[in-house]
């Protein structure tokens, strides 16, 4: 059964993102600051993000992370709000959407930490703890980030003309640790690329992979499903 993943990416968006939810049965929500809100980040935040966490239709802690091309806020601050989201996400059991964007040498540590810290307190969060939103790293970055357990999400520029160093990372992966993804109304895949996304146009993510892959796009899309379930537990 397919189903939508809405993230926030800040408390407004997180909690119109439940709004969503509460009127949709397929969609589910992800509640976070986006590390180009961080200035909007204050000494209340993490406690209101632990309060709508009690929803039952949040499945995740999303979208946060590094942002070292906008450089909307500092990174040291980027930095120290991602780390507190990552220790309440290991406080609620919940696993995390992380958007990197050219901060790869700062995040791999962050998550190498983090990872350490569930494996030393038994957290089941270890096994699968979070999803690399619309990977832009390397290939070696995204296994590394398997290694940890995380899975690596796709989205439309795997469709792009020009991407073949993506479509390389892709396909570099087993399918069994990827996502399939819109970004929508960003990132729109191609042939509809430069109007606004929208969650449909995942179908076309998801034959690019079953191309690349070699793969049935009916096997491909199960496995994804599969994938998804198994990370949010819906």
């Amino acid at each position: 059964m397919v189903r939508i993943l809405n993230p926030g990416i800040d408390l407004p968006s997180s909690e119109a993102a439940l709004s969503l939810a509460d009127q949709y049965p397929l969609v589910y929500a992800a509640i976070g600051v986006h590390p180009n809100d961080a200035l909007t980040w204050n000494a209340a935040s993490l406690a209101e993000l632990r309060r709508l966490a009690q929803h039952p239709k949040v499945v995740a802690i999303g979208e946060i992370g590094l942002d070292y091309y906008r450089q909307h806020a500092p990174q040291d601050l980027q930095m120290r709000i991602f780390e507190e989201q990552l220790q309440l996400a290991g406080e609620l059991g919940l696993p995390v959407v992380i958007h990197n964007r050219e901060a790869t040498a700062d995040l791999l540590p962050i998550l190498n930490r983090w990872a350490a810290d569930l494996d030393r307190d038994g957290s089941q969060l270890v096994k699968h703890p979070g999803v690399l939103h619309s990977n832009s790293a390397s290939l070696a970055a995204a296994r590394e980030a398997i290694s940890l357990g995380f899975m690596i999400g796709f989205s439309g520029p795997i469709t792009f003309q020009k991407a073949n160093e993506l479509r390389q990372t892709a396909v570099g992966i087993p399918l069994q640790s990827i996502l399939v993804e819109t970004d929508a109304p960003f990132l729109t895949p191609e042939p509809y690329r430069g109007r606004r996304n929208e969650p449909a146009y995942v179908y076309y993510v998801v034959e690019k992979l079953a191309e690349i892959h070699s793969i049935p796009y009916n096997a491909t899309a199960d496995i994804t499903e599969a994938n998804a379930k198994t990370l949010f537990s819906w």
